[in-house]
């Protein structure tokens, strides 16, 4: 466990009554400064905290030090009189052993274990479902009307129907090899668009084929997701009735049982004319979870433009605080069940306390809000219903740039501007960079759908540019060994042992802070707020609201 020492404690206590007061002189830089990032990391990260859990004390306490230091450097609350804006949250556990699903092929009924075989819970957080629903592939359940037309559905009427949907989309093909993005994921290829167009066309439910290769990770992490307790937003439009996923051996077996080839129902799949096939086969039997409500809370502040018209519009930096919190159990040794989350996200959190203290001494044209944001760990549900109940109207929301787990190696000579290049974001980004000294890290292929699985992408969803500045790789000094501190990370994620050491070198986050304060405040001076490419999906919502 991290036992937070008793100087960084004082020190973040500290913060609140030794800020600097007021505007800074005219001309001044915002520059972000490394002792209160530290302080806040130090404290945010510790045992105290407990993990910053949804749901969990230690959760509750992240949201009252947030409010408190949001205070102390100066921000304007963003909801009335108050900096919290009231997330309600479904919790949904599926209850396996007091249920009765089955899934029946040709007359007879599978034998499958839960967890092992396939996993499922109710999407639209009802305890009960009795189901008697005829299954029905439909490729990859995607419709897609710039991408040349395509539809899974060929106008099929599925409602009241499970549908089997393959995950990740269609691969390029040589005479069309940008097709869904070619090599990259689209937002069509998550898992969450198949669910959310299932419900759109009422469908009874949903079952995903898992393999590693197209899911991008192996079963394990299904397993754990989907035995545990999962949450979605109370208040939003709610999924179907049944959601899951199988095993590749899993469908094998009910596609054969059900007189199909799955091999070739996945190639015929990979083409336009696909058209949805009705299985001899059924979801049947009674579905049952243990359903609960709770209240998280997404902690807002504002620093009010300057200029008579353009402080109608904002620019937002936002943070995910929660992490995984207190667990039932742990693999580590000595029994740790505390998960930190320092790096995961108690470093984007204290980032944007630092740049929030410079932001609030240097204000600029437009205004600016500091966002952390609830239950990102549990489908970005803070940033998700920020957007679906917005502060500021999104139309006058000029971007949202967002950070999630910040550089902790070193200096670095490059940034990451990855989906900056969805907007003239990236024109703005390299300008800064450049200013900086820094070089825009190379592009590469979005394999894993980085893009929609952070909470930038709420906002894009609702029509703002929007995306997550990342860390360079380039390192000043120290490649080797940075290089071998950077790839061990992937071994602390989401593991009860990241927590925060007093020896990291954190002018990388710094840096990192630094870039995003100043990408934020490029954009909060600008003539016009930024604009997406033509042709951008997420660029249609903006202009369709118009």
């Amino acid at each position: 466990m991290h036992k937070i020492v008793s100087s960084a404690l004082a020190a973040s206590i500290a913060l609140a009554f030794s800020l600097p007061a007021g505007a800074a002189a005219p001309g001044q830089a915002a520059t972000v400064q490394e002792a209160p990032l530290r302080a806040h990391l130090a404290f945010l990260s510790s045992d105290l905290l407990e993990g910053r859990g949804t749901g969990q004390r230690g959760g509750d306490l992240t949201v009252s030090y947030l409010e408190t230091q949001a205070l102390a450097v100066g921000l304007k609350p963003a909801n009335g009189n108050s900096y919290r804006q009231s997330v309600r949250i479904a919790g949904v556990k599926a209850l396996p052993q007091e249920s009765s699903v089955a899934l029946v092929a040709g007359g007879k009924p599978l034998a499958l274990a839960f967890g092992k075989d396939w996993v499922w819970a109710p999407g639209d957080a009802q305890a009960e479902h009795n189901l008697d629903a005829e299954l029905v592939f439909v490729g990859y359940g995607i419709a897609a009307p710039e991408e040349g037309g395509w539809d899974d559905y060929k106008g099929m009427d599925v409602k009241g129907k499970v549908l089997v949907m393959l995950v990740n989309d269609p691969a390029p093909t040589t005479a069309e090899p940008n097709r869904f993005a070619g090599k990259g994921l689209t937002y069509y290829g998550r898992w969450t668009y198949k669910f959310e167009e299932a419900a759109r066309r009422g469908a009874a439910g949903v079952l995903l084929v898992h393999t590693d290769a197209s899911a991008s990770y192996g079963w394990g992490v299904v397993h754990n997701s989907w035995t545990a307790e999962r949450f979605q937003l109370a208040d939003a439009d709610l999924g179907s009735g049944m959601q899951g996923w199988m095993t590749d051996a899993t469908a094998r077996a009910l596609f054969a049982a059900a007189g199909q080839d799955l091999d070739k129902l996945r190639i015929a799949a990979e083409d336009k004319s696909f058209k949805p096939v009705t299985l001899d086969a059924r979801v049947q039997g009674q579905e049952k979870a243990a359903v609960r409500t709770l209240e998280q809370f997404n902690v807002a502040g504002v620093v009010p433009g300057t200029d008579p018209k353009l402080k109608n519009e904002v620019v937002i930096y936002s943070a995910h605080w929660d992490h995984l919190g207190k667990q039932e159990s742990s693999d580590k040794p000595g029994g740790d069940t505390i998960y930190n989350g320092a790096v995961d996200n108690a470093s984007g959190t204290a980032g944007l306390l630092a740049m929030a203290q410079e932001a609030a001494r240097h204000p600029a044209k437009r205004s600016q809000m500091f966002l952390w944001v609830a239950a990102e760990e549990q489908g970005l549900l803070g940033s998700a219903a920020y957007a679906a109940k917005p502060l500021w109207p999104l139309d006058k929301t000029a971007a949202a740039l967002n950070l999630d787990s910040l550089n902790f190696v070193g200096a670095a000579r490059d940034i990451g501007v990855q989906g900056s290049e969805r907007s003239s974001l990236a024109a703005t980004a390299a300008t800064v960079a450049k200013a900086m000294q820094l070089n825009v890290a190379a592009a590469r292929p979005d394999l894993g759908g980085g893009y929609f699985r952070s909470d930038h992408f709420s906002f894009a969803k609702a029509g703002v540019p929007a995306f997550s500045i990342s860390g360079g790789r380039d390192w000043v000094t120290n490649k080797d060994a940075n290089d071998a501190k950077q790839k061990a990370y992937g071994a602390r994620y989401h593991q009860a042992n990241d927590e925060y050491d007093a020896s990291w070198d954190l002018a990388g986050m710094v840096q990192q802070a630094q870039f995003t304060l100043n990408l934020g405040r490029a954009v909060a001076d600008a003539p016009a707020m930024p604009a997406w490419k033509a042709g951008d999906q997420f660029g249609k919502v903006r202009e369709g609201a118009k």
